[in-house]
């Protein structure tokens, strides 16, 4: 076989083959047609989302009123009130215009390996392979943490719900470990065996997402005015042992930060998505709107439900928003209807988030970024999707599961790398985007342009115009500012068990890619890759 050349060497291209011998007819619209040959990638998966069902999905996976709900606990340490409330305007802002700038790109190109593939777009020309190479690993690791994170959080809440209604109940971590494979089991099956009906499960839980929130809005408007607005919108707590209020404030913000990041899920989808180029950009807008908006309204009402704020802060189950829901209700049952109700979207959302986990992966290997490469990157004829990929992943939770039977603070520092790590991978091809955008000229593509162009930068049916420059600069200076916090200890004195390593482990994965790059990568790995044309 001919070896594949990198993306650089893609012309002005147009198509009309909606088929490859590989796959078969896949059916593809002309514009997937045009932007897949521009890409120079050849179409393996099937375009099952269309834009009502990648908009479930992707407003599901992200799930942010439940996740707000989730971890709002970790900030009534750090700021209490004042720095979920106001802090999510900070958070909220933020975020867009990372969504925006994202989005712009995923206009241009949008495919399943996303971030490193823009920054390998957008790079100096110099630096584009290591850089690429590095970004790959970081959006891998980014995302497998993202995704065990969701898989220990829902297996707690679980757990949660069994001490809130069996008091006698022991608490044990090996239990919570053995829901996280129970989850991971169906959530495997589903991915692998039921991938056909994943777009109308989303689709269904997706207008879950939206009902669930009015039921409990509803029921926690009218039983839970048990706060003063003063507490809601005024309070400050800081039981860290932080001195400076400013930086118990930003670690306050960790919950806000966490319940909207990932809006990305669905790009890592484009190649499974009809109309990708249009619908792509569209959608992570509307779910960071969307999800952000009602986020910010639950939190707002459940800090009105507080009536015992020592006891939420103690809660035995580990997870002050069933204290709320109990409170606001006097009832164990009613509380444990309404947590279950946000574990079952949680839970509609691991399959959104494996699927574009593994794709991710799949990309990355397709560009032999990954060892083994050649094996990772295989596509199931039959059912059309990359079963190596999807099992890896689920490996690797599978593995990290066990870092909870040991030691909590382990497990919890993997986890709180999943917004720091996402935040850098989308720093690095926002920034390498800003610096062109300052250094050439751009302008609206023709149908089937490459991405850059004779020295100039061509944008999708998506851009942001002459506020570009702006956005892209408001959303790396947010992002390289809240990077440090979220890796500074929650609570001092420092020791080993209130260490927070998600700083240190991300720099291992750092120095982790780079020894790859000397050792392996700079033979094997190119950039991104020309399959056709």
């Amino acid at each position: 076989m001919a070896e594949k050349e990198p993306i650089d060497n893609v012309e002005t291209v147009t198509g009309h083959a909606s088929e490859s011998p590989e796959t078969g007819s896949l059916n593809l619209p002309e514009d997937d047609v045009v932007v897949m040959a521009q890409m120079g990638i050849k179409q393996q998966l099937k375009r099952r989302f269309n834009s009502i069902s990648i908009l479930a999905l992707s407003v599901t996976l992200l799930s942010s009123w439940e996740a707000i709900g989730s971890t709002f606990g970790a900030a009534l340490y750090a700021g209490g009130p004042v720095a979920l409330i106001w802090g999510f305007m900070l958070t909220g802002s933020g975020t867009l215009a990372l969504a925006a700038s994202i989005a712009e790109m995923a206009s241009m190109c949008p495919i399943s390996g996303a971030q490193y593939h823009w920054t390998y777009m957008f790079a100096p020309p110099k630096w584009k392979v290591p850089i690429t190479f590095v970004q790959g690993w970081v959006t891998v690791f980014a995302w497998q943490a993202t995704i065990t994170s969701l898989t220990f959080v829902l297996a707690a809440q679980i757990q949660g719900l069994v001490v809130l209604n069996w008091p006698t109940y022991i608490f044990e971590r090996w239990h919570t470990t053995l829901m996280m494979w129970l989850l991971l089991l169906i959530t495997y099956i589903i991915n692998v065996w039921g991938i056909r009906i994943i777009p109308a499960t989303e689709l269904f839980a997706g207008i879950c997402h939206v009902l669930i929130f009015l039921a409990l809005f509803v029921t926690m408007l009218v039983l839970g005015r048990n706060a003063s607005p003063s507490f809601v919108f005024t309070s400050y707590i800081n039981t860290t042992g932080w001195s400076n209020p400013v930086v118990a404030w930003f670690i306050g913000l960790t919950p806000c930060v966490w319940c909207i990041i990932g809006f990305d899920g669905a790009i890592h989808l484009s190649e499974e998505t009809i109309h990708a180029a249009k619908v792509i950009p569209r959608i992570i807008l509307t779910t960071v709107l969307l999800n952000g908006t009602l986020a910010w309204v639950f939190l707002i009402v459940t800090l009105f439900g507080i009536s015992d704020i020592s006891a939420v802060l103690a809660t035995p189950t580990g997870f002050p928003i069933i204290e709320v829901f109990a409170q606001i209700t006097k009832s164990a049952t009613s509380a444990t209807v309404m947590e279950a109700a946000l574990v079952s979207i949680g839970i509609a959302a691991m399959f959104g988030t494996l699927a574009s986990v593994s794709r991710l992966t799949w990309a990355f290997a397709r560009d032999d970024g990954l060892p083994f490469s050649s094996f990772f990157k295989k596509v199931d004829s039959r059912l059309h999707v990359p079963i190596p990929a999807i099992t890896l992943v689920a490996v690797v939770i599978f593995l990290l599961s066990f870092i909870n039977i040991a030691s909590s603070v382990a497990l919890n520092a993997i986890l709180s790398l999943s917004t720091i790590a996402l935040y850098v991978s989308y720093i690095i091809p926002i920034a390498c985007l800003l610096s062109m955008r300052l250094r050439v000229s751009t302008r609206s593509a023709a149908p089937g342009e490459a991405c850059v162009k004779d020295g100039e930068i061509v944008f999708g049916p998506f851009t942001l115009g002459r506020w570009g420059v702006l956005i892209n600069l408001y959303a790396v200076c947010y992002a390289s500012l809240l990077v440090p916090f979220m890796a500074l200890p929650t609570s001092l004195p420092l020791t080993y068990q209130t260490m927070n390593y998600a700083g240190p482990v991300f720099c291992a994965v750092l120095v982790f890619a780079g020894l790859d790059y000397i050792v392996r990568g700079r033979f094997s790995f190119v950039g991104p890759r020309k399959e056709v044309g």
